[in-house]
């Protein structure tokens, strides 16, 4: 199999994943901004990882705050957070982008964070040349449908890089399940993070990292 289009997820493939600490943190803040200064810690939690316009809705309704005034702080305060984070060297690229540089592709990253975050990211790290398209989220609640494995935003990278035959390289199993979903191959990448992790779906690939994206695509 070929490939003319190669398409990355971002958190645990090109940059480092954000410690769960600072999102939750993010997250206070954001209830703070509405002055809840003693959110539930179940709520937090749902508000920091995996939210859905449901749970939005439930957790907002509960502190009588709207879920369309709220998302959009809460997506705002934690694209600042990571911004921080990229400054002060917490949140790094990994040390194998460079493979990329001279992969025969076109290519583009699609992510779950906020289409704020991947912006700075590649523009922090001046990587943006690298890349024919990038999406994140856009802040709203809406946008939570749309997150992988939903292939939405996949579909749209595609569509941007004239796309023949694509690659899509991930760190979760709803990258796997995205591509899929998106009728094209993936690659499972084992980061440290993922070296033990047993995987409940079949990517078309696994590989260890970046490196051996030239032995797929230029076989």
């Amino acid at each position: 199999m070929t490939y003319d289009t190669v398409v990355f997820d971002n958190d645990g493939v090109l940059v480092g994943r954000t410690r769960y600490d600072v999102l939750e943190a993010a997250t206070e803040d954001s209830f703070e901004k509405f002055d809840v200064t003693d959110p539930d810690p179940g709520d937090v939690e749902e508000m920091t990882i995996g939210a859905t316009p449901k749970t939005v809705g439930d957790v907002c309704s509960r502190y009588g705050i709207s879920p369309h005034d709220f998302w959009p702080t809460r997506d705002r305060t934690l694209a600042e957070a990571q911004y921080e984070e990229m400054r002060a060297g917490r949140k790094t690229l990994y040390d194998d982008l460079h493979e990329l540089q001279d992969l025969d592709v076109s290519m583009g990253i699609v992510s779950s964070n906020q289409q704020a975050t991947v912006d700075f990211a590649l523009e922090h790290f001046g990587v943006d040349d690298l890349f024919g398209t990038a999406y994140g989220r856009e802040p709203t609640v809406e946008s939570l449908d749309r997150r992988k494995p939903n292939s939405h935003y996949v579909d749209r990278a595609l569509a941007d890089l004239d796309a023949d035959s694509a690659l899509f390289v991930g760190d979760n199993e709803s990258d796997v399940r995205a591509a899929e979903n998106a009728g094209i191959d993936s690659a499972f990448i084992r980061r440290p993070h993922r070296r033990d992790w047993e995987l409940n779906v079949w990517p078309t690939w696994e590989i260890e990292e970046l490196a051996d994206l030239h032995d797929i695509v230029d076989a």
